[in-house]
């Protein structure tokens, strides 16, 4: 009987070249993705005003959100790694599309978290398959595919508040619906891009017979230890940054009396930090070792964390903009040596990881938010300054460089 398609997928021939077109398309149709995803974050203060939201209420926005997300995207991914579903991209754009339409008109909270919801249901389905097919055109160098991927994602969340800041802050509520152009935009460019996934793979697929099955580098005890130990440096990072994607606005208001788009530019300053961080992580992490780029971005990043609670406004900006570089590094990384430990399962193990993700973010708002009704927003801010120290958990990761995967043959 033929093999499972799932089984093909996984990793592009290391002679291919990068299909840079691909790679750029993808990366494109991220940032569009993030871009109306970080407007959502960045009007939060705007939704505060107009709903008398408390804190506790902003998180559970972006809890909504990112639960979503977080749920859905391990099962798309385990599902499209069997049965793959090329335009599946486009329809989820469609889902974001809806929920950033609906957020314009929103005449309550309660429609605000619906119109969320349908946005985290798009991002479910658009990371699982776009990681795919980053990996599908890496042309045997995934971690710079994932790292160009990605920075369109962090690009277009660092351009987001600035397009709150000028659009939609002047405009109102309303000038949301505007962003909807970047949506059909996106839904054009995805569909083109489930198009080559079709001829170029799927075909190719159906056309010859698998000759092996990947299987992992190390046994499988050693394969749970470390993606355990990569899910908790994944809510190491996501729980931090958390904090300043979703309050860091509100901090610099509150702790220096800074105005709302004053409060915004100093965001993208930070949001173009990560995608700076991003765009570097992957391509290192192909040359000297993805645990090495781990170890430094999440660790290596605490020293600054701890400080940062402590100084003024001028080195809080320039702190918060290290600290995105560096710690922006680290999924890149994580992400391509946990499908290394999982070869074969790209959609299984992007969902996993995007999905885990999205939940520690979303989760990470809800408490967050909890704590600075609580106890002030300062207060979140000397405690989250701890987290990176999480990144001593990085010994107990294999050197997978060590080892070299086998192959065993197909099922007949």
């Amino acid at each position: 009987m033929n093999t499972p398609l799932a089984t093909h997928p996984g990793a592009a021939p290391a002679g291919d070249s990068t299909r840079y077109r691909v790679l750029y398309a993808i990366s494109f149709s991220h940032f569009l993705n993030d871009m109306i995803q970080s407007l959502i974050l960045a009007i939060y203060p705007m939704l505060k005003g107009e709903f008398s939201l408390s804190f506790g209420q902003i998180g559970l926005i972006t809890l909504t959100y990112q639960l979503t997300a977080s749920l859905l995207q391990p099962l798309v991914g385990l599902y499209t790694d069997r049965y793959p579903k090329p335009h599946s991209l486009a329809f989820g754009m469609g889902s974001t599309l809806c929920g950033l339409l609906l957020l314009s008109v929103a005449p309550n909270f309660a429609t605000v978290l619906v119109a969320a919801a349908l946005v985290g249901t798009g991002s479910s389905v658009f990371h699982p398959e776009s990681s795919r097919i980053a990996r599908l055109a890496s042309g045997g160098q995934p971690g710079l595919a994932q790292s160009i991927f990605q920075v369109g994602g962090n690009t277009g969340s660092a351009v987001g508040p600035l397009l709150a800041a000028a659009i939609v802050m002047p405009h109102g509520q309303g000038a949301i619906a505007w962003f909807g152009l970047a949506a059909l935009v996106a839904i054009a460019v995805l569909w083109q891009i489930g198009t080559w996934y079709k001829t170029q793979h799927l075909g190719a697929a159906r056309a010859k017979k698998p000759a092996a099955v990947l299987v992992s580098p190390v046994p499988p005890r050693t394969v749970a230890m470390a993606i355990g130990v990569l899910l908790v440096l994944i809510f190491s990072k996501y729980f931090y940054l958390t904090s300043l994607t979703s309050y860091y606005t509100f901090y610099l208001i509150t702790r220096f009396g800074v105005s709302v788009q004053s409060a915004q530019v100093y965001l993208f300053i930070f949001l173009f930090a990560v995608a700076a961080g991003t765009l570097a992580g992957g391509p290192i992490g192909d040359r000297i070792g993805r645990k090495r780029v781990i170890w430094g971005s999440i660790l290596g990043v605490a020293p600054f964390t701890l400080v940062m609670p402590y100084v003024g406004l001028t080195w809080t900006i320039i702190l918060s903009f290290v600290i995105g570089l560096i710690i922006a590094s680290a999924f890149s990384a994580i992400l391509v040596f946990a499908q290394e430990l999982m070869p074969g399962k790209v959609g299984a193990v992007s969902g996993m990881f995007f999905g885990f993700a999205f939940g520690m973010g979303g989760i990470g708002a809800a408490v967050l938010g909890a704590l600075a009704d609580r106890h002030g927003i300062v207060f979140v801010y000397h405690l989250c300054a701890y987290l990176p120290l999480l990144g001593l958990l990085t010994v107990l990761l294999p050197d997978i460089r060590q080892h070299r995967p086998t192959a065993s043959a197909s099922p007949c």
